[in-house]
């Protein structure tokens, strides 16, 4: 069972600021962290890994070389190996074209060790969109099961997966023939304290590279900015909301005052 995780290195954004002259994220003011919920899909890998008692873990990453950071955290978390994406060329790139890339790298992963599963976290806490996991699976013709709350079975001898996924209304137990793509929830598991081998591995481990030149027959205009037909045009801090009124008076009074103001508002209708 070969499994590949897509992980991000994202601005920790509890911490994060935005440039008041911009209005774009000042990247600078935090520090940069492995996703948290790819963290989450990371120990799933292993969680499955040590449920069949076999197989290997991949992670794969796109970003620039200081991603090599998150790739070592992965592997403290039981990851066995991991690759990164580097390159000017793949700057600026939208989420069409990060699945785009991604789904180039996955493939020269399988050409070495075929990928039984590919697991993403549900989105990233940068954007949210949480279109990159799906966008590499149709990219790769595999099924996606999106918002997984909990991998109840893999089954290897009938190349299935059985899966329980939120939805709006409560959740649903879904199956998918593998191999094919999970994207996860946070619920998904508890991530685990990292054995001390694993933290050893990870402080010597060394990520393989990867730039555009390492891909065969890679559209260029697919990558990037070029490939990349969605922009932010602005982005803005929300308004602090206003302090609620106080109001004083008798009873009478009162909703005299509350009736001023929702007719100042033009919130108040007659209705007959």
């Amino acid at each position: 069972m070969h499994i590949v995780v897509c992980i991000k290195q994202v601005p920790d954004t509890k911490i994060i600021k935005i440039n008041p002259k911009t209005n774009t994220l000042d990247r600078r003011s935090a520090p940069a962290i492995l996703n948290p919920y790819d963290a989450h899909a990371v120990q799933e890998a292993v969680n499955i890994k040590k449920e069949l008692g076999k197989g290997h873990i991949s992670v794969i990453s796109m970003g620039p070389p200081p991603a090599t950071d998150i790739i070592k955290k992965s592997v403290e978390i039981g990851a066995d190996e991991g690759y990164l994406i580097t390159d000017r060329a793949f700057a600026g790139a939208d989420t069409l074209a990060t699945s785009y890339a991604l789904s180039k790298g996955l493939e020269k992963i399988a050409k070495a060790r075929p990928i039984d599963m590919i697991i993403c976290g549900k989105q990233a806490i940068d954007g949210d969109t949480g279109q990159v996991g799906p966008g590499i699976a149709r990219r790769l013709d595999i099924p996606p099961v999106t918002n997984v709350l909990e991998v109840l079975e893999v089954n290897e001898k009938e190349r299935t997966v059985l899966v329980k996924r939120k939805t709006s209304g409560g959740y649903e137990i879904v199956q998918a023939e593998l191999p094919c793509l999970l994207t996860v929830e946070k619920e998904v598991n508890e991530i685990e304290y990292a054995p001390l081998p694993n933290m050893i591995k990870a402080a010597r481990y060394e990520p393989v590279i990867w730039t555009v030149n390492d891909f065969e027959g890679v559209d260029r205009t697919k990558l990037g900015l070029k490939g990349s037909p969605t922009v932010v045009g602005k982005m803005f801090t929300p308004p602090r909301p206003e302090g609620g009124k106080k109001l004083e008076g008798t009873a009478d009074e009162q909703v005299k005052q509350v009736i001023d103001i929702m007719l100042e508002r033009k919130e108040l209708f007659f209705v007959k």
